[in-house]
């Protein structure tokens, strides 16, 4: 029997279904994007750091997790449009956003669209330029010219994934069930259509990192073989308002080393802490 204190809802929002959970009414406000191929619940060994002094909520964007999804709404920008349709829904006026991953762009998109929504923003783990090279199995997922394979051994990549994020930390049965179970049959070739658009919608993001004055805290594991230190790096050049942090992990750092990664993002709410009364 789970123990989680994690509690999933669900919202209907531009006719998708989606997932998501918060903790208790604060009087600030931050939004945590789940990571791919995982859902919300990755942030379940964080969520009592994160949530002690802050509304927190963690949403499976379209596509991922346990949220549906469509082609027009899986990529980039799409997903940075959701994060604000999913703030008014939720009638959140400014937010600190956490998004690892394939929420790295999402989150900087959103945040040049709107940056009057975001008092800080954390992101990391995600593709950042479509001219620097990405580590497998993430290059083979974007630039594979036939994913079929994909769409009937969704349950091989999940047993490989789930190696790969925890390699000597065990995963709680629940959190492993959501995973395989938030992919399973065509699930996963279809989230792929997400980073498959990496090659034109990060082109699209490059002229907009300049004008982004959120502060942006980019967090890069150390040992990350999916995607390079150089894609931070570059980040790190462009946005004008940043830090970047190297922190001893692998791709998955939000869940292989979840307190050094919750005290990084702690550390950035508290130094761009805006209430608004």
């Amino acid at each position: 029997m789970s123990t989680s204190p994690i509690t999933p809802k669900i919202i209907t929002l531009d006719g998708l279904t989606v997932r998501y959970a918060e903790s208790e009414q604060r009087d600030t406000h931050a939004l945590l994007l789940s990571p791919w191929p995982e859902s919300l619940y990755a942030y379940e060994p964080m969520w009592a750091e994160l949530t002690a002094g802050v509304h927190v909520i963690a949403v499976d964007l379209p596509g991922f997790g346990r949220s549906e999804g469509r082609p027009d709404v899986l990529t980039p920008r799409a997903a940075g449009a959701f994060i604000l349709t999913f703030l008014d829904a939720l009638e959140l006026d400014k937010v600190h956003v956490v998004g690892p991953d394939v929420g790295t762009s999402a989150s900087l998109f959103a945040a040049a669209r709107r940056p009057d929504r975001f008092h800080s923003v954390v992101v990391g783990g995600g593709g950042a330029s479509a001219d620097l090279p990405l580590g497998e199995p993430l290059a083979g997922w974007v630039y594979e010219p036939d994913i079929s394979w994909y769409e009937s051994n969704a349950d091989q990549v999940m047993r490989t994934t789930l190696e790969n994020i925890f390699p000597a930390t065990p995963l709680g049965e629940h959190v492993r069930n959501d995973y395989v179970a938030s992919y399973a049959g065509p699930r996963f070739a279809e989230s792929m259509r997400y980073v498959r658009t990496y090659p034109t919608e990060l082109n699209a993001l490059e002229p907009l990192l300049s004008t982004i004055r959120t502060p942006v805290r980019i967090i890069s594991p150390e040992r990350d073989l999916v995607v390079p230190r150089p894609h931070a790096e570059y980040l790190a050049a462009r946005l004008p308002n940043n830090s970047l942090d190297v922190l001893d992990a692998g791709h998955f750092a939000w869940e292989e080393a979840p307190k050094a990664y919750a005290s990084l993002v702690l550390d950035w709410w508290d130094r761009h802490q805006r209430i608004e009364r």
